[in-house]
């Protein structure tokens, strides 16, 4: 069951967000891995009960970024939350300290790897901000139909994230210096935590869709309202 690894919102920022050298050790690890610089400092900026992990990060050559880390979307949600959070974190930014802002996604599509740079520009066609200053980077979840040989250093950490409670993942960690990292932090973590936040993404998922239901029910009403109206209509000029 998905709900039961790290690709959860609540498992993963509990993980990696927690203030302690473990979580802020493995988050810098998995970073360096996606991001494909190396990141010397990291520091959660939205502690509390939002899900969703945003961080501040700087890499080894002083440049800072922004970002946020979104778990299990499909893609439908994908876009919709992608451009939000990414909106949020430069949003937040003071206008004479504009860092890069970046939103690191994973999904349930087939598509295993994407990046989406966003781009604003005046009337005149020039570029508000340089490219690669609002950036979706996108990582399938089902794309992984390979030997671990085969597999990336980025496909290799999402098949970690899906298989680490698996007591048969000697190969992963035995030789990965980044997993190895990753690992320590979730061994740390007690059984109780996996079954509070199996629990948590359960209701949130209950929770998602009932409020999908009720939008499509009100959906189809306001349908069913404007076709009664239409066909009054049509009945009154005959």
């Amino acid at each position: 069951m998905r709900s039961t690894n790290l690709l959860n919102n609540f498992a993963f920022k509990y993980v990696f967000g927690e203030d302690c050298k473990e979580a802020n050790d493995a988050l810098k690890s998995l970073l360096t891995v996606f991001l494909e610089r190396k990141v010397v400092n990291v520091h959660v900026t939205n502690v509390g009960v939002d899900p969703i992990l945003e961080v501040f990060l700087e890499f080894e050559d002083n440049t800072k970024m922004k970002l946020a880390i979104l778990i299990d979307q499909n893609k439908v949600k994908l876009h919709r939350l992608s451009e939000y959070y990414l909106m949020r974190l430069f949003g937040l930014q003071k206008e004479y300290d504009l860092n890069p802002c970046q939103v690191i996604a994973f999904y349930d599509g087939k598509e295993s790897e994407f990046e989406i740079d966003l781009q604003f520009r005046n009337d005149n066609g020039i570029l508000f901000f340089p490219d690669g200053m609002l950036k979706i980077s996108v990582y399938s979840t089902q794309n992984l139909d390979k030997s671990y040989d085969q597999m990336n250093d980025k496909e290799k950490m999402v098949y970690y994230f899906l298989n680490c409670r698996d007591n048969g993942k000697t190969k992963m960690i035995e030789n990965d210096e980044v997993i190895q990292t990753v690992e320590k932090r979730v061994e740390t973590i007690s059984n109780d935590c996996w079954t509070k936040w199996t629990e948590d993404f359960r209701i949130q998922q209950e929770n998602e869709l009932k409020l999908e239901f009720e939008e499509a029910h009100k959906r189809l009403e306001e349908a069913q309202k404007r076709l009664e109206e239409a066909n009054k209509k049509n009945t009154r000029s005959k």
